[in-house]
């Protein structure tokens, strides 16, 4: 792997996930040698537990150099606990081939839709959002989606997400959006797999590759959003791939909850042997650069202002950084994407990646969307014949 070279035994992994939010026991898996391996899946822990665990990690750290080796540490054990290190050299240097669908011409931005060959015969399929009026250097936005899979509202093709893309390519952004692995497109990958993790990961890596490829992509200005398992591709990328300047994990940062899918918890990312995380650590390795959390009052991140925002913003001020977190919190709202945490999102991404908030307000300096065209799912597949995976979360 280019990023981080790392050595790690093969364990062999049994797992049927389930992305659904009950609390899960910790499952320990039989490994090939002698070292015992723990998952760390859904509710792992009780509310009250999880904020102690933050307690006792947060006396470790006294200086911003005790973060650098312990973010170091944690980085290191994302690489080889998802098995991404395993990944041949041939598979990380194929050169990327991208497949050309239809491309619309919307109100100050265009949506084409592509598939991305990234290894032989192995292809991400997904929307390139961009600005009707390109410059020659432009920032770019990452946005994976989530565990969402009914008919009318679909993965990377909802209402939501749409949304967001557009409005953030209307501001000036190069935005591309991307099918789950086993979802939408994706008919060569089975999504509760026990690899999913590993590949969802190598595809956000290469996504990476094919944006900062753009001649006119600012290399400098690359950020990624998305919500609920969009969001912890969002931390994950973040922690393990320096090109991501800003970034913002909405609805699922949390010091209890791991993760219910195996493409967020089905490898021992958080914990293997005497090694032990979360995923508010993962998201705080991303300091001392422009995070910010997005969070509800209805699911695991209802403790966000109290428990997980104040642990991250510690160690940010580590660095004298701690203007450069934030979180926007809506107690009265749910596990969603919305539009009210999507303003927040914009402006964040405005102040950091230079975007021009102005383009998606109003004449009262409101922001509004009501620009945006939504389009029908068959208009937005590479190929519009193929049907959509539609037992993404079964067997």
């Amino acid at each position: 792997m280019k990023y981080i070279a790392i050595k790690i035994s093969i364990f062999s992994l049994l797992l049927v996930g389930s992305c659904k939010t009950e609390p899960k026991k910790e499952q320990v898996l039989d490994p090939v040698e002698e070292k015992k391996v723990e998952l760390r899946v859904g509710k792992y822990f009780s509310e009250e537990e999880g904020a102690k665990k933050l307690k006792e990690l947060a006396s470790n750290y006294k200086t911003a150099e005790d973060w650098k080796n312990r973010s170091k540490a944690i980085k290191e054990n994302i690489i080889k606990g998802s098995g991404l290190d395993k990944i041949s050299d041939a598979d990380w240097n194929f050169p990327i081939n991208v497949v050309h669908g239809e491309k619309h011409m919307m109100d100050g931005y265009t949506v084409e839709n592509i598939a991305l060959e990234v290894k032989p015969e192995y292809f991400i399929y997904g929307n390139l959002y961009q600005p009707t009026e390109l410059k020659a250097s432009n920032p770019a936005i990452l946005s994976p989606h989530g565990h969402w899979f009914e008919p009318d509202d679909y993965g990377r093709l909802r209402p939501d997400v749409q949304y967001r893309c557009a409005s953030l390519a209307k501001m000036g952004a190069i935005v591309f959006t991307y099918d789950m692995v086993g979802s939408g497109e994706d008919h060569q990958n089975v999504h509760l797999e026990p690899e999913t993790l590993t590949k969802q990961t190598y595809n956000g890596i290469r996504i990476l590759d094919y944006i900062s490829s753009l001649a006119n992509v600012d290399k400098d200005r690359i950020g990624i959003t998305g919500a609920s398992g969009g969001g912890t591709q969002t931390f994950l990328l973040s922690a393990i791939d320096d090109r991501v300047d800003v970034s913002v994990p909405t609805v699922m940062v949390s010091a209890h909850f791991y993760g219910g899918c195996v493409c967020e918890s089905g490898k021992p990312i958080h914990k293997s042997g005497d090694f032990e995380t979360n995923n508010v650590e993962i998201a705080a390795s991303f300091a001392p650069k422009p995070l910010m959390l997005i969070a509800d009052g209805n699911d695991w991140t209802k403790n966000v202002p109290e428990v997980e925002f104040p642990f991250i913003q510690n160690i940010y001020n580590l660095f004298d950084a701690g203007d450069q977190v934030e979180y926007a919190y809506f107690k009265d709202e749910v596990h969603d994407y919305g539009v009210n945490k999507r303003k927040p999102m914009y402006r964040f991404f405005a102040k950091h990646l230079q975007l021009d908030i102005d383009k998606i307000l109003d004449k009262d300096k409101n922001i509004n969307e009501g620009f945006v065209q939504l389009l029908d799912t068959t208009k937005l597949k590479v190929h519009p014949e193929r049907n959509l995976v539609k037992k993404v979360m079964s067997h």
